[in-house]
């Protein structure tokens, strides 16, 4: 029996089953790859779904989380440690406001979750009735009730119905419904400016600006979904920094920390003073091993000038994407930015085209049915980007091949 096998039936015993069978088993990383347990190299393309920024394993980050794990774990948030200060001094300096207050959660559905009564607590201040949030179609924001609400794909929301009815959704590309459905009513506006789960589709930017008009014409806040976009994977630290507007709130998870559970949820402005003590509290939010990891994360980007070999690293990987559009009958384009991409399929093979390049040690995932999301570390070498476009040129082809159709010899 397999490892994989062998955990698996383990898992399928004791561990709830939210999740579908894995696919693989990995014991180790180390940069850009992944080990399973029969010792099979497996480069990372995914990054645990934008996550591991800096790659498996990276020193530094584990050097500063053992350190902080011999000298303090936990206080809860009775009372200060210097990590959870620190990195909120860290976040309002790389997100550029002067006046910004921070909340640390333990993921992005709480800071998300923050971000909304945040905005119920400003909105409530200027009349009981404004506590709506208009969402896009397609967006992702969570799981917990509330962002599961703001979660714009109505298949999550149909086993736990109803829900609390709050939010309204409108299309991610429609500027015009997107003002309409901002009223006195609303509380905030909350969007990623990619969309990350949607497909690695950008918003527009003409959405982006009707939502920050009607955020001040109505007096609501524009929350910006920075969970998978944020800390450089999109070639600024926040993706937001290079579209054409400014939002009241940003939250930021997933690559924070390189792979310990944290969350942010940064404000500024009016939002920033929102919430006061006892309106929100989480024990294990500010953690300062989670903590020292994402001030290492910060510090690392900053000191090996990760910023810009990622926007070199995209500008290969993008070339060479863009060459497979122009080669292989399946792909049909590339959208995203940085080292946040998506390739288009002609058809809805993006689960075979995965299969085929985790047959080949190589992970990326489809996250459409036409759509397949590549990840990678902002480490990644320009090698290991070559290896990854060969791979996935040899698995679309082999799924174009499997898939096309046949003609039989006459008789």
């Amino acid at each position: 029996m397999s490892h994989l096998d062998e955990l698996q039936t383990r898992a399928d015993q004791r561990i709830m089953h939210t999740y579908p069978p894995g696919k693989a088993a990995f014991v180790r990383g180390q940069g850009s790859v992944l080990f399973d347990g029969e010792g099979n190299a497996w480069l990372d393309l995914l990054c645990g779904l934008a996550v591991t920024s800096l790659g498996h394993a990276h020193p530094a980050v584990a050097d500063a989380v053992a350190e902080q794990a011999r000298t303090l774990v936990h206080t809860s948030n009775l009372y200060l440690t210097e990590p959870a200060v620190e990195l909120a001094e860290r976040l309002a300096e790389v997100i550029g406001w002067d006046d910004a207050t921070v909340f640390l959660s333990q993921c992005g559905a709480t800071a998300n979750e923050a971000a909304i009564k945040l905005a119920r607590k400003h909105g409530k201040a200027q009349h009981d009735g404004k506590v709506r949030v208009v969402a896009l179609d397609g967006s992702f924001h969570g799981r917990t009730l509330a962002t599961l609400e703001a979660t714009g794909q109505p298949a999550k929301h149909v086993p736990f119905a109803p829900l609390a009815g709050f939010v309204d959704h409108v299309p991610h590309d429609d500027a015009v419904a997107l003002r309409a459905a901002v009223t006195e009513e609303t509380c905030a506006v909350l969007l990623e400016v990619i969309q990350g789960e949607g497909g690695v589709r950008p918003v527009p930017d003409d959405v982006l600006l009707a939502a920050r008009e009607a955020c001040d014409e109505h007096g609501a806040l524009l929350l910006v979904d920075e969970v998978q976009t944020g800390i450089g994977r999109t070639g600024p630290m926040f993706a937001f920094q290079e579209r054409p507007v400014v939002p009241d709130v940003v939250t930021v998870a997933k690559a924070l920390a390189n792979g310990l559970p944290i969350g942010a949820c940064i404000a500024r402005g009016e939002a920033a003073k929102a919430l006061e003590p006892g309106d929100h509290a989480t024990t294990f939010g500010g953690n300062p091993v989670t903590c020292r990891a994402a001030l290492a994360v910060l510090d690392t980007i900053e000191r090996e000038g990760l910023l810009a070999t990622a926007r070199t690293r995209s500008e290969r990987l993008v070339a060479g994407l863009e060459e497979l559009v122009a080669t292989s009958p399946l792909a049909t384009g590339v959208r995203g930015r940085g080292l946040l991409l998506g390739l288009e399929l002609a058809a809805p093979v993006a689960g075979d085209v995965e299969a085929a390049c985790r047959e080949r040690f190589l992970l990326v995932n489809a996250v459409r049915p036409d759509v397949v999301r590549l990840a990678p570390p902002l480490t990644i070498s320009r090698g290991e980007v070559d290896q990854a476009l060969a791979t996935l040129a040899d698995a679309l082809a082999a799924v174009a091949a499997a898939t096309s159709p046949t003609t039989s010899e006459p008789s």
